[in-house]
């Protein structure tokens, strides 16, 4: 398998369509089959299914996909980073976290490791779970951030609770309950649900979602992949959605807390006694300045 190969598949993936594969690629039609031929032929699967008239993915193309992009931004990264003339004086720290709701709180830490630590080169990446896991474990990622129900703990990894955050159930502004300091779950069950994906869910939120989802009718859930599009529901008035709070208001939501949940922890994963420095560095910013961000 080569960096061709990948970037041939991505392509044809992209457009559906070999003509358009080739011209974006700046290659023959031909080439474009014998690369995809190739590595089908060392993955020993089907990636894609192609008629005379249509090209589209197969299970296994659709789930390799994903890793194929990772790979090629992963391969852009490494390349850039040893040819810049700098590059040995970086101080770079791969972040992972499966949303964008675990980058809330990442704000106040950049900010002050931008102050003190002037050669770190933070390399945030938001990736499906299991890929998530599988790059961590092997070494490709240097901590995560997120909740602690998230990441299971094994061998040598670590997980440092920075702080509790509020389970709430997400109004637009203008709702009824929007004013509530607390909502009951009785009060959640003549109301319409926008249902976020599991992997985009705290375990907390999940569970509670999941009981609630059972209570309504079909007619009454709205479903979605993650957290802005969960948003974008709740914001045109489709329902309300279960999310853990968040640290920047939003004019058009209310965030109001679930009453009788338990505060999810919310933290950073890493592996212990790896010496890395600016990781070391971070770390101790981070439990320092997200308490400070969240306070203020």
């Amino acid at each position: 398998m080569n960096t061709q190969q990948l970037k041939t598949f991505v392509q044809v993936a992209e457009n559906l369509n070999f003509a358009r594969a080739a011209e974006s690629l700046n290659i023959t039609q031909s080439a474009v089959s014998r690369q995809i031929h190739a590595l089908e032929e060392e993955l020993d699967t089907k990636l894609l299914h192609r008629t005379t008239r249509t090209v589209c993915l197969t299970p296994a193309g659709i789930s390799f996909l994903d890793d194929a992009k990772q790979i090629i931004e992963r391969l852009k990264y490494a390349t850039a980073k040893i040819q810049h003339h700098t590059a040995a004086a970086m101080q770079v720290v791969s972040i992972g976290c499966g949303s964008e709701a675990h980058l809330d709180f990442l704000n106040g830490i950049l900010d002050s490791c931008l102050k003190e630590m002037p050669a770190f080169h933070p390399f945030l990446r938001i990736i499906s779970h299991r890929s998530l896991l599988n790059l961590f474990y092997q070494g490709e990622l240097d901590l995560l951030i997120g909740f602690q129900s998230d990441i299971p703990l094994k061998g040598n990894v670590v997980y440092d609770e920075l702080l509790h955050i509020p389970l709430c159930c997400v109004f637009p502004r203008g709702h009824a309950y929007a004013g509530k300091k607390e909502v009951y779950e009785q009060d959640l069950l003549s109301e319409r649900l926008v249902f976020c994906n599991s992997y985009a869910l705290p375990a907390g939120a999940l569970e509670y979602q999941n009981r609630i989802t059972g209570y309504l009718p079909p007619e009454s859930v709205y479903f979605c992949d993650n957290y802005q599009a969960a948003l974008t529901l709740v914001r045109t008035g489709y329902g309300y959605c279960i999310l853990p709070q968040s640290r920047f208001p939003d004019e058009q939501l209310c965030y109001i807390p679930l009453a009788g949940t338990d505060p999810l922890s919310y933290g950073i994963f890493y592996k212990k006694g790896v010496d890395n420095p600016p990781l070391k560095k971070f770390i101790s910013i981070a439990k320092r300045s997200v308490k400070e961000d969240f306070l203020s």
